[in-house]
């Protein structure tokens, strides 16, 4: 006895895009696109402004509105800063305070996030909750207990008063890395130790080879933190030959009885390497918030 064929399942029937669907939706695309133009103008334009001030001339600052553009255009506010030494040693103190904390908060910060999301001991996710809730206590409290140890231990206006009371792991970037170390599958760090591979080489060998974008996103967010900082380096090292970049151009206000031009020529120096890091890790940013995203 043959069973009876089933009759062959009908098309799915797609709903006929009417005009009026097509309009609301190219509105709410335009309305999109508006929305993130409007933001974008308003995080670029102050640099801008920045920018196009400090090719600018006192007199054509003082004459001018302050949107128009330089005519003619003058490098003179940059070699005036850059000709001068005081400049230069903010510049290369900072660089020096970028690099000491890069490499303190990446390396705690991995070694901390590592043990967080792989290792096996009594209180761990209890210390890690603990710890992470140091990010709801707001830093300017804590800026007068870390003065008075710093001064106590000798170290205002020094080069390690600026940089031993943050260069070790922050919260953020201990949960940010440990998020990212836990999503690796657990079946690869069982086949590297069964090849041998000790517990810094499951760490160096497995672990931050698949978590590079975001090693390259923390890189940028320290960088940028520091670079900006402004706060802790006013108070702890206000000597001119600690200040940092932040330090000095703000310095530059009354040093040059409120030279704008001057001002934002600084503030344009000091913006131009954070630029340049930027384009420099732009694929691998987006790499992350996919990877992210994908986990």
């Amino acid at each position: 006895m043959t069973t009876p064929a089933r009759p062959a399942p009908s098309p799915r029937l797609r709903r006929p895009t009417t005009p009026r669907r097509t309009l609301t939706r190219a509105g709410a695309t335009a309305l999109t696109y508006a929305f993130l133009l409007a933001g974008a103008a308003l995080m670029v334009l102050p640099f801008v402004f920045s920018a196009m001030t400090a090719l600018k001339t006192p007199r054509q600052f003082a004459t001018t509105p302050p949107l128009t553009t330089p005519d003619p255009a003058t490098l003179e506010n940059f070699a005036v800063l850059l000709g001068e030494r005081e400049f230069w040693i903010p510049i290369v103190v900072t660089a020096q305070v970028v690099v000491v904390m890069l490499v303190g908060q990446l390396v705690s910060s991995v070694l901390a996030a590592y043990a967080f999301a792989t290792l096996q001991f009594p209180g761990r996710d209890l210390l890690f909750w603990v710890y992470l809730s140091t990010l709801m206590i707001p830093a300017v409290v804590t800026l007068i207990p870390l003065y008075v140890m710093v001064t106590e231990a000798g170290l205002k206006n020094t080069f390690w008063g600026l940089v031993l009371p943050l260069m070790f792991g922050s919260p953020y970037a201990i949960f940010l890395l440990r998020e990212n170390f836990r999503s690796v599958p657990g079946e690869i760090l069982d086949a590297a130790r069964l090849d041998g591979a000790g517990t810094l080489g499951r760490l160096w060998h497995v672990v931050l080879p698949l978590n590079t974008p975001i090693l390259a996103t923390l890189t940028l967010i320290t960088v940028v933190t520091h670079w900006n900082n402004f706060m802790w380096p006013s108070i702890i090292a206000p000597a001119p030959e600690w200040r940092v970049i932040t330090v000095a151009t703000a310095a530059l206000q009354s040093q040059y009885s409120g030279n704008w031009t001057l001002v934002m020529a600084a503030t344009t120096i000091a913006l131009a390497p954070l630029v340049i890091l930027f384009l420099t890790f732009q694929d691998q940013i987006t790499r992350s918030i996919g990877v992210t995203g994908v986990r």
